[in-house]
Order: C-alpha cells, then sequence, then structure tokens
C-alpha cells in the first residue's frame, strides 16, 4: 500500500521534501566538513608539538652524551700520566660522580680489565676483573664506547659510556667509564622521564635494539617492542610523527625523533581521546549557529518550488515510463518553458539513447569473441538453442588447426594468437550472413549452416581447408586444418547437441587419419572409410559420409 501512496505525492511537495533532505544533508555535511576539519587540525598540531618536542629531547639527549664523553676525555688524559696512584684516581672518579648529576657511578679500569678505582664503591669491586661484554668490547676496540643497556651484577639497568686512556707514546692503558641507572634519578632521567601533558601522555626511548630504556612506568623498562612502525622509522634515523595504537589499544598520536649519538630514539606520544577531548562541546556552538539560515533557505526552496513544478511534474510522470519501449517519443513531446527544464529533458534523452546503445553493445560483447570476433560460447549456445526451437535443418562444420601446440610452443602465444585470427578471417569471407562462426575453444572453431544440406556444407567444409593449406599465416607460414561435418535434419529428430557431438566424433576421425582432411558423419555418426565412393552426396538424412583428403 505503500507505493499508491508515494505516487500521488504531487511534484510541489516531493520538491519540498527533497529540498529539506538536501539542506539537511547540506547542514550535516557542513557539520561534519567542519568537525573533520577541526579535528584534523588539532591532530595535526598534536604531532607536530609531539614531533618538535621528541625532537628537542632527541637534541638535549645528544647534547648531554656529547657533554659526558667530553668529560671522560678530560679525565682519561689527566689519568694516563696517574695509573699507578691509587690517590689520584679515587679522587678523580669521586670528582666525575660528583660535579654532575650525569653519571650514577664512575670507574677507571687497566687494560687488563682490573677496576683501579671506582664511585661509589657499593659493590666493593675495585681490584675485581671485570668480564662483562661491555668491558672486553671497551678493552679491544680501545675507542670511546657507548654501550647498549645491560643488568649490572647489582640489578641495576645501565648504560655504561667510556673513554680510552693513552699515553704519550699512545700506549694503551685502560679506559675511564661512567654508568647512567636507566631506573635511577640522574640527569638524562630529568630530560627522558617525564612528558609536559598530564593526560595520559608519555614519552619513552629504546635503543638499537627496540629495548623500551626509559618509561614513565619503569616496570616497563627493558621491554622489547615488535610490531611498531614508529619504532621502525626512528630507529632508520628517520624523524616525524605517526598515529597508531599502542600495545595497550589506546590510539595515540606519536612524534618521534633519533638520537644520532646512541643511535636510540625518542617518543612522545599522546592519546587521541585527550587531543580531541573539547572539540565537541564547540562543534555544538557551530551547529547553533548554522540552523537560523538553514530553515531561511528552505522556506525560500519551498515559494520556489510552486514556479518550477509542472514542467518537472511531467518530465517525472514519463520518467516512471523509461523501461518501456515509446519511453523516448513520450519525452520528446513534453513542452518545456525555462532553460532548467529544457536541459533536463535533453539529458533524460540524451541518456535513454546512450543506455540503449550500452545495453546492445553489452548483449554484443558478452556473445563475441575478442580476439577473433566471432562468436563465443555463450553466443553459439545461443544459436543452437534458437534452432532447436525453429527445428529447420541444420549443417555443423567443427573444426580446429593441426599442431597449434607446436606453432605456440615454436612461435609463441602472440603468433598463436595471431594465426587464430587470420584463421577467423579466412572463415568470414566465405560465409553467407546467415551462417554462424563461433570459436568454440582454443583452437576450435564451429560453423553452422542453416538450411543447407550436407553435400554443400561438405564442399564448403572442403573450399575452407583448400583456402587455409594455401593461405601463409603471420608469422609461421602455412598450417592445415582438420574438419569434421554433420547434419541435423531438423524437428522431430534428436537433440541438436548429439549432431555436434558427431562433428567433433568426425573431426577427430580427421586427425586420426592425418590431418588436413575433412570427415564427414552420416545422421547416426557412422564415419565413411578411406575406401568409400566418390563425394556425390545427396541432401537427405540418410546421407553417407566420405572423407575428402588433402
Amino acid at each position: 500500500m505503500l507505493l499508491p501512496r508515494f505516487l500521488k505525492i504531487d511534484l510541489r511537495r516531493l520538491i519540498l521534501v527533497l529540498a529539506v533532505i538536501s539542506v539537511m544533508a547540506t547542514l550535516g555535511n557542513s557539520f561534519y566538513a567542519t568537525y573533520e576539519a577541526q579535528r584534523a587540525l588539532l591532530i595535526s598540531n598534536t604531532l607536530d608539538a609531539n614531533r618538535v618536542y621528541a625532537a628537542k629531547l632527541a637534541e638535549m639527549t645528544n647534547t648531554m652524551i656529547q657533554s659526558s664523553q667530553s668529560q671522560l676525555a678530560y679525565s682519561a688524559a689527566l689519568l694516563a700520566p696517574a695509573m699507578t696512584d691509587h690517590n689520584t684516581l679515587l679522587s678523580e672518579v669521586r670528582r666525575l660522580q660528583q660535579q654532575t648529576a650525569t653519571f650514577n657511578s664512575v670507574a677507571i679500569v687497566n687494560a687488563d680489565a682490573m677496576v683501579m678505582a671506582v664511585y661509589p664503591d657499593t659493590l666493593q669491586i675495585k681490584g675485581a676483573k671485570l668480564t662483562s661484554q661491555s668491558a672486553k668490547l671497551s678493552i679491544t676496540t680501545h675507542q670511546p664506547m657507548i654501550t647498549d643497556p645491560f643488568v649490572s651484577l647489582s640489578g641495576n639497568y645501565l648504560i655504561s659510556i667510556s673513554y680510552p686512556i693513552f699515553d704519550k707514546e699512545q700506549t694503551y692503558l685502560g679506559y675511564v667509564t661512567g654508568t647512567i641507572y636507566l631506573q635511577s634519578q640522574n640527569m638524562l632521567s630529568g630530560i627522558l622521564g617525564q612528558h609536559y601533558y598530564r593526560d595520559g601522555s608519555s614519552l619513552y626511548v629504546v635503543d638499537r635494539n627496540r629495548t623500551r630504556i626509559y618509561h614513565p612506568d619503569n616496570a616497563r623498562v627493558g621491554e622489547k617492542i615488535r610490531d611498531n612502525a614508529v619504532v621502525d622509522k626512528v630507529l632508520n634515523g628517520e624523524e616525524g610523527a605517526l598515529e597508531l595504537t599502542n600495545d595497550e589499544g589506546t590510539d595515540m598520536l606519536a612524534g618521534f625523533a633519533p638520537i644520532q649519538q646512541t643511535h636510540w630514539g625518542v617518543v612522545a606520544q599522546r592519546p587521541r581521546t585527550a587531543t580531541l577531548a573539547g572539540l565537541d562541546t564547540q562543534m555544538m556552538t557551530v551547529l547553533f549557529k548554522l540552523i537560523p539560515i538553514n530553515l531561511l533557505i528552505l522556506l525560500f526552496i519551498w515559494i520556489s518550488a510552486i514556479f518550477i513544478s509542472r514542467p518537472l511534474w511531467q518530465l517525472a510522470n514519463k520518467a516512471k515510463l523509461m523501461d518501456q519501449q515509446e519511453a523516448l517519443k513520450n519525452i520528446a513531446r513534453i513542452r518545456v518553458w525555462y532553460f532548467e527544464a529544457a536541459q533536463l529533458k535533453q539529458a533524460m534523452l540524451k541518456g535513454l539513447g546512450l543506455l540503449n546503445t550500452k545495453i546492445d553493445k553489452l548483449h554484443s560483447d558478452s556473445h563475441t569473441d575478442a580476439m577473433t570476433g566471432l562468436a563465443n560460447r555463450r553466443g553459439m549456445q545461443q544459436m543452437l538453442d534458437h534452432y532447436q526451437a525453429l527445428g529447420r535443418p541444420l549443417a555443423v562444420i567443427a573444426l580446429d588447426i593441426d599442431h597449434f601446440k607446436q606453432i605456440n610452443d615454436s612461435f609463441g602465444h602472440d603468433v598463436g594468437d595471431q594465426v587464430l585470427s587470420a584463421l577467423a578471417s579466412l572463415m568470414q569471407q566465405g560465409a553467407r550472413q546467415a551462417d554462424a562462426l563461433c570459436r568454440s575453444g582454443g583452437e576450435e572453431f564451429l560453423v553452422l549452416l542453416p538450411e543447407l544440406p550436407l553435400h554443400l556444407a561438405h564442399e564448403i567444409a572442403e573450399r575452407l581447408r583448400q583456402r587455409v593449406a594455401a593461405h601463409p599465416m603471420p608469422g609461421t607460414g602455412h598450417i592445415t586444418i582438420s574438419l569434421g561435418v554433420a547434419y541435423w535434419p531438423g524437428e522431430g529428430n534428436d537433440d541438436l547437441s548429439a549432431v555436434l557431438k558427431q562433428a567433433d566424433k568426425a573431426l577427430y576421425e580427421a586427425k586420426h587419419r592425418g590431418r588436413n582432411q575433412t570427415v564427414v558423419a552420416n545422421d547416426q555418426g557412422a564415419l565413411i572409410h578411406d575406401d568409400a565412393p566418390p563425394l556425390l552426396v545427396a541432401p537427405h538424412a540418410d546421407t553417407q559420409a566420405h572423407v575428402i583428403t588433402g
């Protein structure tokens, strides 16, 4: 019952309804666009702020590391002539540790990996020989080093910055090293330990092995970070910003920057929800300001609809009947008195014309083989169904190219395609208007000859065989074809598909007998042997089959 009631709505009211929908859609779209623009701006600003913040922290960390190495380099120069003076060594490590808040502990190690002095010596390791990988690496490389984070004998998670000690003759004497505890208070933790927002934002640092070495939650220090696009980029030396979902499923806006001196990465991130917290209230204010002007627009549209309803109503009435054959004529008869309606009428006429043209083309394309221009299997089946329904006699020629696989193997599939197209052209040259030429698949073809007796179908097949054998094909030279001919008497006989099988059987017999032949099947599908009498075929259903060899 809804459809008839809907059809009775007059055009003026319909236009008003559409206008209301349009205005509301425009309002909604404007509101949504404004929301999206503000949202994108907030996200962009936060990403950029986090990027700048991460870059600043990376720069400060880089400067602090360089300063620490400079302090150690200065101490190394002072310690070179005093490696056997224990008081001097102890005094220097105490100075290094207490002078700034950079190091949690400082030690001097000789070339044999023995600790000569340490401050503070809470573990009492003075005189002990170090066996850690980092100690061995510092001694073997004789280079300034910043180790990857590791857990010390005391259980502290730390990094070590070392500088080699050489005497005047450049003999390696050992190294001076300062340790920075990643979970304790020091200058580095003061730089990296806090984010300037207090709304769930955080800042963390990863080393080159994807290990988290700084995080607001100490329990997460030392974790390995697996799938994280931000970490991938920052450890690749990139600086930038990215939206991502963290390990806890929270959408974050992250800025990142590399610390070049240590090959670490700094990531500053803020929850998306915190960034967008005040946006909803702001958008409600915008909405209340948009409503009055949109009401005035609706009133204006309603008044305008009264003046434009009549010609559009006529077009709409005819548009309901666009699926009828007379649609073009009916629309053409409508008189329109203003430009817009005239353009609409013209567009409808043009659209209907194009639609009909495209439907015809789509129907043709769906039944035509793109390569050869012949009917494809769908088109062939449609024609067979048509012939079956008519019940009129039909001759069938099945053919395919001899040794086509060798052509593809020797010359390539492109040449094979050219041969198929050339063969299709030869078939079309000798075809009647009523004949149907089909590509049934691969190198196989089918010719449907309505109202043609068997002996004439055989002659046509033989002429085609000779024409193909004499015609040089592109890229291959001369080829041959084998053909099978069968006949369907028409109404009251077997299904037409049985005749197709007879034609196929005759084709395979031609292949078996050496190819480049035409074999004719009788109405029972029997094949005539090589010793059969010469070709004198009468156009009757009981016609015997003959073989014509090339």
